[in-house]
């Protein structure tokens, strides 16, 4: 996978390098916001954080957090060459399904939005939802349907903001089986760091296609700032309260 991200990237990686040399203040001051945000976020929600920890506990056997390899690109120096590669890293998420769940249906659901296959999503969905996400998914706990619709198991990916390899705002991290399916269109989306939420989260949530996915992704990227971020924080908020596409 890696290597095939690496050939078919290269026009994509000199776009980023020349994004990243253009926003340079952009990027450090998006950094600072980031540290300074999720050390109030975690302060302040700590009691939250903690009865949550709790109430999964209760709710069934298994760790408190789901952690999961997701994929990012990276910048390198190679023989004195700066180049961005793909890689891997841990998201932290409040585990949300049954300990040990088998991921296969997951796979076949997501495999299926990005061939745009609508029978088979409409076949794993088995319901009448137009959500492109697995609601009715059989391994998730009855605290965890609460967690999802309110968001509230994204929270432990502020450590992950913390440790720089996440963003507050920014392309969701995809997983390693979902890059394998993309077309070089498509990883145009990794071209920044990736992000708790999205511009696709306050423009529609899941209810926007893969493909359009995309495409707010590739377009956030494109027109980046500190103000695009503020706004999409700002609206972040009531789009998760609406619970719209959450589930």
């Amino acid at each position: 996978m890696a290597h095939d991200i690496s050939q078919h990237f290269s026009q994509q990686a000199l776009a980023l390098t020349r994004i990243v040399g253009e926003k340079r203040l952009y990027f450090l001051c998006k950094r600072c916001m980031d540290i300074v945000l999720s050390v109030l976020f975690l302060t302040i929600t700590l009691p939250l954080l903690l009865l949550i920890a709790v109430l999964i506990k209760v709710d069934s056997p298994g760790p408190v957090l789901f952690n999961q390899e997701r994929v990012r690109l990276r910048k390198r120096s190679i023989g004195g060459e700066q180049r961005w590669e793909p890689s891997t890293f841990i998201m932290h998420k409040f585990r949300t399904m049954y300990h040990n769940s088998n991921p296969t249906i997951h796979q076949q659901f997501t495999k299926a939005l990005i061939r745009n296959d609508e029978d088979e999503v409409v076949r794993l969905r088995n319901n009448g939802d137009s959500v492109n996400k697995l609601t009715d998914d059989p391994r998730i706990t009855r605290l965890g349907k609460v967690l999802r619709r309110t968001s509230l198991d994204e929270l432990p990916q502020l450590w992950n903001v913390l440790k720089g390899e996440m963003s507050l705002v920014g392309p969701r991290p995809p997983l390693a089986y979902e890059v394998a399916e993309y077309k070089p269109r498509h990883w145009r989306r990794l071209g920044t760091t990736p992000g708790c939420v999205a511009l696709w989260h306050v423009s529609g949530w899941c209810t926007v296609s893969f493909e359009e996915m995309v495409e707010l992704d590739v377009w956030y990227i494109e027109h980046q700032s500190l103000w695009l971020d503020v706004k999409i924080l700002l609206k972040t908020v009531p789009a998760v309260l609406s619970g719209k596409g959450g589930g």
